[in-house]
C-alpha cells in the first residue's frame, strides 16, 4: 500500500510527502511518482502524530465518576471497587472508545497501565493504534497475591508476543506502596532478562512520600534507586514530590519522566517541577492519565497546560515554550519509547497527523507550533495515520458509531448498582 500527500504544508514549504508500506520514503516538491491512493494536502499541514506516555486508556468507561475527591479516598473509596467489577470485554469496550478518542485528537501511541491487559491489547489491534501495555501489578506485601500477580505478567508476556509489533508488553508495578519490595526486585530481574520496559507511578502526592520515608528510610525515587530500578528503561509517572538528589539520581541513570499536569492539578497532587528536572537533565514526556482523572485523552491539551503550568510556577514566562512542549509529545516521546516516528523524515514510521489549517483556532497562522500548542485542540485534525495507514479520514474513524454505544451501555450497566452516578 502507497500513499502520496500533495502539496503539504511541512516546516513551512509547501510539499509532497509519499508513504510506502510503513515507512515515509520520500519528500520533496512535484514528486514524480504513483501511489495506490492519493491526498490533496492543500491547507492543510503535516506534523508527527502524539505519543500519550501515560495512560489508563479503559478508564474512559469512567469518565466523570467519582470527580472532586482527594487521589487516595478517590483510589480506595471509588475507583478500585469498582474496577473490581471489570471484565476484559468491559476493558475491551472502555480501551476502544479511548482509541478512538486518541485517533479523533492526532495520537497513534500510548503507554498503559490497567487491568485485563488483553482486552486492551485487542482494541489497540483492532483500531490500529501503537502501544506499550502493562498489566497493573499490585501485592499489597500479600506473597499469594504476588504470585497470582507474577504468574499472570510471565502469561502475559509470552501472550503479547504473538500480537503485531504494535504492541510491546511492559511491566507496571504501581507504586512503591502498592507493590512489595519481593516483587520490585523480581519484576526489576524479569525486566533485564526480557528487555522490557517497566513503568510505575512515583512521587504523585506528600502522603506517598511520607509514608515511603516512615517505611523505608527514603523518598519513592531513593527508594528505587536503593533496589536497582532507576535505570534507562524505567518510565516513571509524576515524579512531583522529588529532593534534588533524587532528581540528579534520575537523570544520572536516564530515567524517564512523564509529566500529567491536568491530572496533577485536577487531583491537587502538586506541582510539578519542570525547570529543576530539566537543568539536572532529566528527559520528560507528557501523558494525560485516565480519563477519571484528566477527563479526556486530548495531547493539544495537555500541551498547553504542562506550558502554562511551568509559566505559572517558575514566574517566568519564557519557561516550557510551545516548540518544547511539542517535542515532549512528538519526538521526544518517540526518543523515550524507544519509537523510529516522531518526526516527519525519509526512512522513519509514517505516524502522521494532517491539520486543517482553515480551521478557525489556526487562522491567522503567525506560527504553527505556538498556534498548535496555544490555540489548537483535537477537533483541528484532519487526518490520522499510523503505521502507513489512514486510522481517521476527514474527521470519520470508521465503526465510531458503534463504538460510542457500547461504550454508552457498558458504562451504564457498571455503575447501575453503585452508589455514585456517572455524571
Amino acid at each position: 500500500m502507497s500513499l502520496l500527500i500533495r502539496n503539504v504544508l511541512l516546516d513551512e514549504e509547501i510539499t509532497d510527502v509519499l508513504i510506502q508500506g510503513r515507512r515515509f520514503t520520500q519528500i520533496g516538491p512535484d514528486l514524480d511518482v504513483r501511489a495506490d491512493r492519493v491526498i490533496n494536502g492543500r491547507d492543510k499541514a503535516i506534523l508527527p502524530s502524539f505519543a500519550n506516555g501515560h495512560t489508563h486508556a479503559a478508564m474512559s468507561l469512567l469518565r466523570g465518576f467519582a470527580d472532586d475527591m482527594e487521589l487516595h479516598v478517590w483510589l480506595q473509596d471509588h475507583i478500585w471497587p469498582l474496577e473490581a467489577r471489570l471484565t476484559e470485554e468491559d476493558v475491551y469496550v472502555g480501551a476502544k472508545l479511548a482509541c478512538l478518542e486518541m485517533i479523533k485528537s492526532g495520537t497513534t501511541f500510548f503507554n498503559d497501565m490497567y487491568w485485563h491487559l488483553p482486552g486492551t491489547a485487542r482494541a489497540v489491534e483492532e483500531m490500529g493504534l501503537r502501544a506499550d501495555l502493562s498489566l497493573v501489578f499490585i501485592d499489597f506485601q500479600d506473597k499469594q497475591t504476588a504470585d497470582r500477580n507474577w504468574a499472570k505478567n510471565q502469561e502475559l508476556y509470552a501472550a503479547c508476543r504473538a500480537c503485531s509489533d504494535r504492541i510491546r508488553f511492559v511491566l507496571g508495578p504501581h507504586a512503591v506502596y502498592t507493590v512489595s519490595r519481593e516483587s520490585l526486585l523480581k519484576l526489576k530481574d524479569f525486566a533485564l532478562e526480557k528487555n522490557l520496559l517497566i513503568h510505575i507511578h512515583c512521587s504523585e502526592t506528600q502522603k506517598e512520600v511520607q509514608e515511603a520515608r516512615e517505611q523505608f528510610g527514603l523518598p519513592p525515587a531513593a527508594y528505587l534507586h536503593e533496589l536497582g530500578l532507576l535505570g534507562p528503561n524505567l518510565c516513571a509517572a509524576h515524579c512531583i514530590w522529588l529532593d534534588q538528589e533524587e532528581m540528579e539520581l534520575l537523570a544520572e541513570h536516564r530515567v524517564k519522566v512523564i509529566h500529567t499536569p491536568t491530572s496533577n492539578m485536577k487531583l491537587c497532587s502538586g506541582s510539578f517541577p519542570y525547570e529543576r528536572l530539566k537543568e539536572a537533565g532529566v528527559c520528560i514526556g507528557l501523558g494525560t492519565d485516565g480519563c477519571s482523572s484528566n477527563n479526556n485523552l486530548d495531547m493539544f491539551e495537555e500541551m498547553k497546560i504542562a506550558s502554562l503550568r511551568a509559566k505559572d510556577r517558575s514566574g517566568d514566562p519564557t519557561a516550557l515554550p510551545a516548540g518544547e512542549a511539542f517535542a515532549m509529545a512528538t519526538q521526544q516521546a518517540a526518543d523515550i519509547f524507544g519509537l523510529e516516528a516522531g518526526r516527519i523524515e525519509e526512512g522513519r514510521l509514517a505516524d502522521c497527523i494532517l491539520v486543517d489549517l482553515q480551521h478557525q483556532r489556526l487562522v491567522p497562522n503567525h506560527n504553527l507550533i505556538s498556534n498548535l500548542v496555544y490555540a489548537a485542540n483535537g477537533d483541528c485534525v484532519h487526518t490520522t495515520i499510523c503505521d502507513g495507514n489512514i486510522l481517521m479520514d476527514e474527521g470519520v474513524v470508521e465503526g465510531e458509531a458503534e463504538i460510542l454505544a457500547q461504550a454508552r451501555e457498558t458504562a451504564e450497566r457498571l455503575t447501575r448498582d453503585s452508589k455514585f452516578e456517572i455524571g
